[in-house]
């Protein structure tokens, strides 16, 4: 191999290991397409140049015929396999986008693959082995499907840049050649915790890693072996109360307790093996609790409510809450064996503050996914009605305590009727406060909500407030969302 090749297809072998949401990826794909970084144009006309390239160079190489593959040394074959597994990848892209759109629509029943035969000869016919070959297929479905789900997390501020980063490593780990070798079927022992205030996203990061796990395609049904829409599961704790908690994580036995009048089973019986189950509020999870959950992690096995049977789990945990665990921590209501165990990897999602703050423009880019996923298209001339809305209406330094979950009401709430009530912050809140109680036109209910959220305006978690108001957790949540709209 020529060393202008030989250096050409080192550095497709650094494209296909680096991140796709790296600067590095990018910077790399912009020397390989032979455009300046200045005017380089849209991502998608600088890759389609840099795709024609690597075709261009691999045709050239296999038609010259003092370069067939036995001619190859070990490091020239393997540059070789890098760059035919690059061609191949991105020419079958769009049809496996096209699955995956289709698997939406389908749901729980997994499709048929079309195009799997080609693909899979294709590879064959490059030299990869028939068990090769149908594991670098899954992991092609694998590698677009994560792609296709973070990068649906709307954004273009610096942290979710690094967020959509993060998620695709602890996907495919910091090194997707370690993960092709040795981890691409054990990442179940890999748990994650997502932390974030309500409202910001940590669901949509917790399902973009969750419905991104390594599938096995079935090569007798022509359909890869479940799909993904099955593997993530999801449960809200702070929907339920001490008592049930235990039984909606584990499921329970026929009388088990008073009112198990038929056998349940809990969530981890319904996550699959190759997916995810996403526990929502860990920080409401109690002591005892947090013990059967660390057996469940360190052995991969449960037990049911009043059952003495054990089940075996094989799916990865991902965890969030908005709490301050170093602060349970040292309070001792969150062990720190379960902690260690539980946190492989930890991601902070970040506020809509914090990204307005470090791009302006990240207001409209989140408006149009908004209102797309409203009303099915994102006219230009809608997006900037209600985004000049905002910004002439808001109060001053406005904080959005309520993060995206916030700025889709605020949106909806436009569309219906073109105002928003401000969540109260500051001094106003103060006044409207004290005035309330002076004049006697408060109710307790009024009290309350008012009381709890400038303390959470001030503080910053429920747990906080809960403990200087001496209320549950969950009482003080109802309290701090209630909207009299």
């Amino acid at each position: 191999m020529e060393v202008s090749e030989r250096e050409f297809f080192t550095k497709i072998k650094k494209t296909i290991t680096s991140n796709p949401f790296s600067q590095e990826r990018m910077d790399i794909d912009i020397e390989l397409a032979g455009v300046s970084s200045l005017d380089s144009g849209p991502a998608d006309e600088i890759f389609n140049k840099l795709l024609h390239k690597v075709s261009r160079r691999l045709e050239h190489v296999n038609k010259t015929t003092r370069y067939k593959r036995g001619d190859l040394n070990s490091g020239d074959s393997e540059l070789l396999r890098y760059g035919t597994l690059f061609d191949l990848f991105h020419k079958s892209s769009g049809d496996f986008d096209r699955l995956i759109k289709q698997q939406i629509g389908r749901g729980e029943d997994s499709c048929r693959v079309e195009f799997a035969k080609d693909v899979l000869k294709n590879l064959s016919d490059s030299g990869f082995s028939v068990s090769n070959s149908l594991r670098l297929f899954s992991l092609f479905y694998q590698m677009r499907r994560a792609f296709f789900f973070i990068k649906s997390i709307a954004g273009k501020s610096p942290c979710v840049q690094e967020l959509r980063k993060s998620l695709w490593n602890n996907i495919f780990t910091n090194n997707i050649e370690l993960y092709d070798s040795y981890l691409w079927n054990k990442m179940e022992d890999f748990s994650t915790m997502l932390l974030g205030e309500t409202g910001t996203g940590k669901g949509l990061a917790a399902s973009a890693i969750g419905r991104s796990g390594f599938i096995p395609f079935n090569e007798k049904r022509s359909c890869f072996q479940e799909s993904f829409a099955k593997t993530f599961v999801s449960i809200n704790l702070s929907q339920f109360s001490e008592q049930l908690i235990e039984s909606e994580l584990f499921g329970h036995k026929k009388g088990a307790f008073t009112g198990a009048i038929e056998a349940h089973k809990g969530i981890f019986s319904h996550c699959s093996p190759f997916g995810a189950i996403f526990i929502d509020e860990i920080g409401d999870v109690s002591v005892p609790v947090q013990i059967k959950l660390l057996q469940v992690l360190q052995e991969r096995k449960f037990s049911p409510v009043g059952s003495h049977t054990s089940e075996k789990f094989q799916g990865r945990v991902i965890a969030a809450t908005n709490q301050p665990l170093s602060t349970m921590r040292k309070e001792g209501k969150f062990r720190e064996d379960f902690y260690y165990r539980l946190c492989s990897d930890v991601i902070e999602v970040p506020t809509l503050k914090r990204r307005i703050k470090e791009n302006p423009d990240e207001l409209g880019i989140i408006l149009e996914f908004i209102l797309e996923r409203i009303v099915g298209t994102t006219p230009d001339n809608l997006v900037e009605q209600v985004r000049t809305f905002i910004i002439n209406n808001q109060p001053k330094n406005y904080s959005w305590p309520g993060n995206i979950r916030e700025l889709e009401q605020c949106a909806r709430r436009f569309l219906l009727n073109k105002t928003y009530k401000w969540q109260h912050i500051g001094d106003r809140e103060t006044s409207s406060l004290t005035e309330g109680i002076e004049q006697g036109t408060l109710t307790a209910h009024q009290l309350l909500t008012t009381y709890c959220s400038w303390l959470y305006q001030k503080l910053g978690t429920y747990g906080a407030v809960a403990k200087i108001t001496d209320l549950d957790r969950r009482t003080v949540k109802k309290y701090i969302q209630y909207d009299p709209e």
